[in-house]
């Protein structure tokens, strides 16, 4: 077979092009078990070693030919392997096989207790387990298209959301806490939801999309299946162990052809900010507790998608390959010289705090300076893949996702190389060990848009086609709110700012500011989109957003949905969800919605006009936390209504005949950019007059609907 890999290109070259390709698969194991204990193990800050075996290690590969093009996807268990080692095992493949190595992909599956091969925080490569995995991702590959022959190909996705959530919580601004650089920055951390008093909420969506791409004989016996999910890792093994990677792929097999050469595949989707703990919901935390529960419920999942699958033999295969150097985020002088002192008293011995973790890691990033990483895409038939080569955020999937040219993809990290966290650029003011400089952290702050964008376009060229552009569908709930013709509707279903789009056809795009994230969940899903599509929101962290409206003069309605996030009694104003005023001050023409605190009506909507803290008017409803709501704001020239969930819940009175030019709107936050709110908000629509008690019962949840997460 090797033989014929290498001549079957030259061949080619005399043979009339055919109108349908042919699918050849193949597919492998090969045992990556440490040879030698004890083992350093990579994924925790300092350095480990393991010496027994809970689950073998294994290197899962499938090979794929249309006759033209032949291409290898391997996925091992490990925690992450660096370019060149992969770079390494791709060439000795290669001279195995002649298979270009730029048609080799290599994932890890990111267990947390696999031997180290590269270097990560307090920990360094095994120096005995390097060559021996090197030596074994290349018989991967070989042994995989030794066993290329006749094939078919199907898709299939189901929804997990069970399985995975969002560990990265965003901290209440009055419960900052320091970096290992002694500075107050950690706003967002891992874990912080344990603690619900201190946070306000999830920092960005989850992708709860199990995808699988299977492979069958042309008879329909099973070759393998390659899985993709996001999430993170099970943790809780005391040996080396494949966590429920293996466990899933050891299942999937017992379910489909115990007793055949069947592989089943499980690739890392982007969990950078996952885990499987739901934070929202303790009472769920007993349920799956066992990595063999977990991996158990995941193959069930798996086999429930798996059966609505339709093969098929006519399909071609494309790939394409980017490398691209990036900056690491080296240290100043000041935290130079501050590492240098730390290091220092190190000596020789390995690092053993989070100060002499980090210390260290900058003076490699200093060393370094940059990077170089590689991206890939590619198709078979009408599915797709991409692939990034860091710990990537459920965002930056969901983004790919959406964004390619053919709905059937998948996004696989942390392939051909191991470089690090890429938060969204939003994400770094937020702080916390993901943005923390380091090898496994350090990449520049826009490496995530480049690493997309490189992504985006090499889907594209793979598939021959312009990406999509993602729409929110709209649902009868939103077909109330156009059909009220808003003169700028906000539906804040953005991947990402500066820039809020106006869906009404008016073009009034409003401008967020710093302090948030997007593509959160939004209010009742089903309501406002179709076909299963998930309603989206902006989740804000001291930002607001500003528009400019000057045809609304003093008779209007504003119509939001919002999710609050803190606590009624953490400060004085819990938040402010509206107000019209310049910005940075308040006068007496400003006006002010918003949720009381501690200093009075904490829970209840209150409404400010002017600049006098004190003169509010309070509604009566105590406002759930974390629960959907539904508010009109309605103001005819001096009077003021608001409405909560469709019913008045609070008059007042406001100064009248709005100065030339006060323009000026603020959502999630006040004029005064104090007491910002702190959570979500989805659906503002603006209205150019007054909107009737009829109209408003139109826009609201009902009885079923109200105070929902």
């Amino acid at each position: 077979m090797h033989f014929l890999l290498r001549i079957l290109p030259l061949c080619l070259l005399f043979v009339p092009a055919v109108a349908h390709a042919e699918l050849l698969a193949g597919a492998a194991v090969v045992d990556v078990t440490p040879q030698t204990f004890p083992v350093l193990v990579n994924g925790g800050m300092t350095s480990r070693s393991i010496s027994k075996v809970s689950s073998r290690l294994h290197a899962r590969g499938l090979a794929l030919s249309d006759g033209q093009t032949t291409l290898v996807i391997v996925v091992v268990d490990s925690c992450m392997m660096p370019r060149p080692l992969i770079d390494k095992a791709k060439q000795l493949a290669s001279l195995k096989t002649g298979i270009p190595t730029d048609r080799m992909l290599i994932s890890a599956t990111h267990t947390h207790s696999a031997g180290s091969c590269m270097g990560a925080l307090g920990t360094e490569p095994d120096p005995n387990y390097v060559p021996f995995l090197t030596t074994s991702l290349a018989d991967t590959i070989a042994k995989a298209a030794d066993n290329l022959a006749p094939a078919q190909i199907g898709f299939a996705r189901i929804d997990a959301a069970e399985f995975t959530a969002l560990r990265r919580w965003i901290r209440r601004p009055d419960r900052v806490v320091n970096d290992p650089f002694g500075n107050p920055t950690v706003r967002a951390n891992m874990h912080a939801g344990a603690k619900p008093d201190d946070v306000t909420g999830e920092s960005g969506p989850e992708d709860p999309e199990l995808s699988l791409i299977s492979v069958q004989t042309p008879d329909g016996k099973p070759i393998a299946v390659l899985a993709n999910f996001s999430m993170h890792y099970f943790a809780g093994q005391s040996g080396i162990s494949a966590d429920y990677f293996g466990l899933f792929c050891a299942g999937l097999k017992q379910k489909l052809a115990p007793q055949s050469d069947f592989v089943g595949i499980m690739s890392h989707g982007c969990s950078g900010d996952i885990w499987r703990r739901d934070y929202t919901d303790p009472d769920s935390w007993t349920q799956l507790a066992t990595v063999d529960d977990y991996a158990n419920g995941l193959v069930e999942r798996a086999i429930k998608a798996y059966q609505t699958i339709q093969h098929r033999r006519d399909v071609d295969l494309a790939m394409a390959e980017r490398r691209m150097k990036l900056r690491y985020r080296v240290p100043d002088q000041q935290r130079l010289e501050w590492a240098n002192r730390i290091v220092s008293e190190m000596g020789d011995r390995p690092p053993k705090t989070q100060e002499e973790i980090y210390a260290r890691e900058q003076l490699f990033l200093h060393q370094r300076q940059e990077t170089e990483v590689v991206v890939q895409a590619l198709r078979v038939g009408d599915i797709a893949i991409a692939t990034t080569p860091n710990e990537t955020y459920a965002i930056t999937g969901l983004r790919l996702k959406a964004t390619s040219p053919l709905a059937n993809t998948m996004v696989i990290e942390l392939a051909n190389g191991g470089d690090g966290y890429i938060p969204p650029p939003e994400q770094f003011p937020l702080g916390g060990y993901n943005t923390w400089p380091a090898r496994s952290a350090g990449l520049e702050v826009t490496a995530e848009p480049k690493i997309v964008e490189a992504g985006m376009d090499l889907l594209e060229q793979v598939c021959d086609q312009p990406r999509r552009e993602p729409q929110l569908s709209r649902g009868p709930a939103s077909n109330a709110i156009a059909a009220l013709n808003p003169v700028a509707w906000y539906r804040l279903d953005e991947f990402t700012g500066p820039r809020a789009v106006d869906s009404s056809g008016h073009h009034h795009d409003a401008i967020y500011e710093a302090g948030v994230t997007w593509y959160l969940a939004g209010p009742h899903s089903k309501r406002f989109c179709l076909n299963g599509q998930t309603n989206r929101s902006a989740m804000f962290a001291g930002g607001r957003l500003q528009a400019r409206m000057p045809q609304i003069a003093d008779r209007y309605s504003i119509s939001l949905w919002f999710w609050n996030g803190m606590p009624i009694d953490g400060r004085d104003v819990t938040g402010w969800l509206y107000s019209r005023g310049r910005d940075h001050g308040a006068s007496a023409y400003s006006e002010h919605l918003g949720i009381g605190g501690s200093s009075g009506n904490p829970g209840r909507l209150i409404f400010q006009s002017g600049d006098k803290p004190n003169d509010v008017v309070a509604g009566t409803t105590v406002i759930p936390r974390w629960k959907w709501q539904h508010v009109v704001f309605v103001r005819e020239g001096a009077s003021i209504r608001i409405y909560l969930n469709g019913k008045l819940e609070l008059q007042a009175t406001a100064a009248n005949e709005f100065p030339q030019g006060f323009d000026r709107l603020f959502f999630a936050g006040s004029s005064s950019n104090r007491a910002n709110w702190e959570g979500r908000l989805d659906e503002i629509a603006l209205f150019d007059r007054p909107l009737t008690a009829k109209e408003i019962n139109t826009l609201a949840p009902s009885q079923t609907e109200a105070d929902v997460r």
